[in-house]
C-alpha cells in the first residue's frame, strides 16, 4: 500500500513546489497559533498555481465553524485537520456547513497525553465524521512519542496518520511499526523553522517509498 504523505506548515510557494517535486501527496498550512502560521490570504496565493492533485490541508485549533468554512472556501483546501478540542458535534455542525460541491475530509488530531486512549477511542466511534486520526506529540513540537506504548491501544477502522518528530532517520521505523495509511511531516524536514530543505523533503519520500516495500 502506498503511503499517504503530507509535508506540513508550508509557508511559501518555492517550499510548496520542492515538497511536490520530492513526491509529497499533500501539504499543509497552518491557521492555529504557531511560528509557521500563515493567513489565508497568503495560503491562497500558494495554493492557486499548485496541480489539482496535490491535496491542501488546513490545520486549525478551535476555530469557529465559520472560520472554517470560510477559510476553506477561499484557499480551495481539500481537508481540515482539527488539532484543537472539537468534540463529535462540532464535527457534525461543521461537516453539514462544508461545501457540498466536493468532498471536504476531516483529520482528527489526537495528542498522546494522558487522556490519550479516551480521546482515541471518541474520535474512532463510526458515526462521527472523521476521515482519519492523526497521532501527534503536540503541534510542531519535533519529538517523537512511545511508539511502544501506543501501539497497544490503537484499534479503529479509520485510516491512521502518524506524525510527531518524524524524519527521514526515523520514519522508516514509524511505518514498519504502525503500517498507518498516512505519515506528517514539519520540522524533520526544515533547514529552519518554517522553511523547507529540499534535500531532507527528497530524503524523507525516499525513506518512506523504501519502508512501503520492506
Amino acid at each position: 500500500m502506498k503511503t499517504w504523505i503530507k509535508i506540513c506548515a508550508t509557508t511559501c510557494i518555492e517550499d510548496a513546489l520542492a515538497s511536490i517535486e520530492a513526491g509529497a501527496d499533500a501539504l499543509g498550512f497552518v491557521f492555529a497559533p504557531s511560528m509557521r502560521r500563515v493567513s489565508p490570504e497568503q495560503a491562497q496565493a500558494i495554493v492557486a498555481p499548485l496541480p489539482a492533485n496535490v491535496g491542501r490541508v488546513g490545520v486549525f485549533q478551535n476555530h469557529s465553524v465559520e472560520s472554517i468554512v470560510e477559510i476553506v472556501q477561499q484557499v480551495g483546501l481539500t481537508a481540515v485537520q482539527l488539532h484543537g478540542e472539537e468534540t463529535a458535534d462540532f464535527i457534525a455542525h461543521l461537516t453539514s456547513k462544508l461545501p457540498r460541491d466536493r468532498r471536504i475530509e476531516i483529520i482528527k488530531t489526537v495528542l498522546i497525553n494522558e487522556d490519550f486512549a479516551q480521546r482515541f477511542a471518541a474520535a474512532s466511534q463510526d458515526e462521527i465524521g472523521v476521515d482519519a486520526i492523526l497521532l501527534d506529540s503536540g503541534a510542531g513540537s519535533g519529538r517523537t512519542f512511545d511508539w511502544d506504548a501506543i501501539r497497544p491501544l490503537l484499534s479503529s477502522r479509520k485510516r491512521l496518520i502518524v506524525a510527531g518528530g518524524l524524519s527521514p532517520q526515523n520514519v522508516g521505523d514509524a511505518i514498519r511499526k504502525f503500517e498507518p495509511w498516512g505519515v506528517d511531516v514539519v520540522s524533520g524536514v526544515e533547514r529552519g523553522p518554517g522553511r523547507k530543505d529540499p534535500e531532507k523533503l527528497k530524503a524523507f519520500v525516499a525513506a518512506v517509498r523504501k519502508a512501503e516495500k520492506s
